[in-house]
């Protein structure tokens, strides 16, 4: 508790339990399981696959995941170990993407598509044709306004209201 008797805000443990995963920590690794399997079945949902097709596809996606772990823990132990030069190691890490990044920013697109599916059929259809669906360059107003039916007039406040719903859904999961 700070000062005001609000609690505080705790540190992101996600990023610290992707190195340890990396590194071959199965614990790290259970509970980046238990973190995001509820985001993989969301995900299948927001799909409309039944059951047991959004079951093989959690599955698949854990089971790839972890057979790359165990190839590139296989391939460290039987590779012989390597001296590199600080320089050249400074030079490499210095100037790449975290290692953590790639997972992190995949854990937010699915976060974002995540709070997307809970808006209204409508600000979906309409962010979409859009946002994220648009034709060659920018869409025209006249063009989406015909394909949905209402009045290009409508769509600026209208894209404006959806994006704002979506900005409090974002908020209240804490991205």
């Amino acid at each position: 508790m700070d000062a005001e008797g609000n609690a505080e805000a705790q540190p992101d443990p996600v990023p610290g339990w992707v190195r340890a995963a990396a590194a071959g920590d199965v614990h790290a690794w259970e509970r980046l399981v238990d973190r995001y399997s509820d985001l993989l079945w969301s995900i299948c949902r927001s799909h409309r696959l039944d059951r047991d097709d959004a079951a093989d596809v959690v599955q698949v996606t854990w089971l790839a995941t972890t057979c790359r772990r165990e190839c590139q823990a296989l391939l460290r132990r039987s590779r012989p170990t390597v001296a590199v030069p600080e320089e050249a190691m400074e030079r490499l890490l210095g100037s790449g993407v975290p290692a953590d990044e790639p997972v992190l920013t995949a854990v937010q697109h699915a976060t974002l598509w995540e709070a997307f599916m809970r808006l209204t059929e409508w600000c979906q259809r309409v962010l979409r044709a859009l946002i994220v669906d648009p034709d060659e360059g920018p869409p025209s107003y006249a063009l989406v306004a015909a394909r949905l039916n209402t009045s290009p007039g409508s769509l600026g406040p209208t894209r404006a209201r959806c994006l704002s719903q979506l900005r409090k859904l974002l908020d209240s999961d804490g991205i």
